[in-house]
């Protein structure tokens, strides 16, 4: 999560999406008063300048729209260039597979990825909730409840969809670094059967549409 009041900017860091490579994109060009949210280096050492201060939510990485209110006002947020990524929902869904499994921490995601294969995985109840739950569009709704996103920018389509941020900007973002990449396939057809495939498919299938993916590409 970044919100640059000078550029005005609000970067929304949806789980998974290749978020991490932007993030640190930004940092690089970040102004002093710029608030970074997160785990990377200067969002550390900025980390003491949200002591104190009271949000409607979790300020994190992945803090949605709603939960910065308080950090910043309804009107900050309306009249800002909101952009977060999306990514394809077959690929992400291997991505965070191998991602929870690599985790240290108690978490009843991780607990589960550590001790079910892809297939069971994917079939959980518990997966299907956290999917079905947040849709890409829930994490740049307002705080009235209202989606608040200019750009959706597709991480396999970066270079061409990051191009209005960039003209906001006035600056080049891309061509992205890879970054905090799991231990996995490239190709992430390959984990999947037809029954996996279809679970994901039914799970994701309004981000789907929306964002014009397929398990092909």
């Amino acid at each position: 999560m970044i919100i640059s009041r000078g550029r005005r900017y609000i970067f929304v860091h949806i789980p998974k999406t290749g978020g991490t490579a932007l993030s640190l994109a930004l940092e690089d060009r970040a102004m002093k008063d710029d608030v970074l949210i997160g785990d990377t280096p200067k969002a550390r050492t900025r980390a003491r300048r949200l002591k104190g201060v009271q949000a409607r939510g979790r300020l994190w990485k992945h803090s949605t729209l709603a939960d910065i209110e308080g950090l910043v006002t309804a009107e900050e947020i309306a009249e800002s260039f909101v952009v977060t990524l999306v990514r394809n929902p077959w690929d992400r869904m291997v991505s965070y597979y191998h991602w929870l499994r690599e985790q240290g921490w108690d978490h009843p995601a991780v607990r589960l990825a550590k001790a079910e294969d892809f297939a069971g995985f994917v079939a959980h109840p518990l997966t299907a909730q956290t999917f079905q739950l947040w849709p890409y569009g829930a994490y740049v709704r307002a705080p009235d409840g209202t989606e608040h996103c200019d750009l959706f920018a597709r991480l396999e389509h970066l270079d061409a969809d990051l191009a209005p941020f960039e003209a906001h900007l006035g600056v080049a973002l891309t061509p992205l670094p890879r970054a905090n990449a799991s231990a996995r396939a490239r190709d992430w057809r390959g984990y999947y059967d037809d029954r996996t495939r279809e679970i994901v498919g039914d799970l994701c299938a309004a981000d789907i549409a929306r964002f014009g993916y397929a398990f092909d590409g």
